[in-house]
């Protein structure tokens, strides 16, 4: 099963430089950032309503709603902005460039998150072998970024 997760892992990173050259020619020929995220978004909604109706999701009890933290319903401003920022910066500095600057923003808060719980999740100590990783990280984006 883990095996999968990683495949899953890869196919989803494979989506992501996809998406990043259809927001980046949107916003192009849309003339907007903006109106390309928005595009984006609408487009990813429809298809996110869709899949709950033919999974026939349930919805949660207004209980269940009450008790989510503020800060958990602010995802999608995250995934708003990586989207709107990345139809400017692909065009500026290419695709891989941007997703190795991103991967590489992700990663270093990430060993922040891990070592200290954020959010909710497991605790991971920050060690010298991830910050070797996110290191090495640091040097491939600047191979990349040359």
């Amino acid at each position: 099963m883990r095996g999968l997760a990683y495949l899953l892992g890869i196919v989803a990173g494979f989506g992501i430089t996809f998406q990043v050259g259809m927001n980046s020619r949107l916003r192009t020929l849309l003339q907007s950032a903006n109106t390309a995220a928005l595009v984006s978004f609408l487009v990813g909604t429809c298809a996110l309503a869709a899949l709950f109706v033919v999974t026939r999701a349930p919805v949660p009890d207004r209980s269940v709603i009450s008790s989510v933290p503020w800060w958990a319903w602010l995802g999608g401003l995250m995934g708003a902005f990586y989207v709107a920022i990345s139809t400017v910066v692909a065009s500026q500095l290419g695709t891989a460039a941007l997703l190795a600057l991103g991967l590489l923003g992700q990663l270093s808060l990430a060993l922040a998150a891990d070592h200290y719980g954020w959010m909710g999740l497991p605790e991971h100590p920050i060690t010298l072998t991830r910050l070797a990783g996110v290191a090495l990280l640091g040097a491939g984006v600047w191979l990349i970024t040359r």
